[in-house]
């Protein structure tokens, strides 16, 4: 992702406004869609690494070894490690809603 000028990021309206329209969709099918159109396939692979290591770093899975089983990469998964810390609680109440959702391979 490009990096921005602090002073040229979203508001809290814009952000209020998409998280409008993504809790407007209805079924998987359309959330999916619209994700797809939002996203480059970079960033949704992205965002679904860091969704991939979150049950792996619940379960204190080794940062290097939660690399070798999803290659994804030790910065990436200290700051998801950090944000379920010390965010804003999105990651952990997702987690505990969807548990059954959550990657296979995060429980080998």
């Amino acid at each position: 992702m490009k990096r921005r000028d602090p002073a040229t990021r979203p508001d809290n309206a814009d952000l209020d406004a998409l998280v409008a329209a993504l809790l407007s969709l209805r079924a998987p099918a359309e959330l999916r869609a619209f994700l797809e159109d939002l996203c480059t396939p970079a960033e949704l692979e992205a965002l679904a690494d860091r969704w991939r290591v979150i049950p792996l770093l619940q379960q204190a899975v080794p940062y290097r070894e939660i690399h070798e089983r999803t290659g994804v990469s030790v910065t990436t998964i200290g700051r998801v490690a950090r944000c379920l810390e010390r965010g804003a609680g999105g990651y952990r109440l997702a987690a505990e809603r969807h548990a059954d959702t959550l990657p296979h391979d995060a429980a080998h």
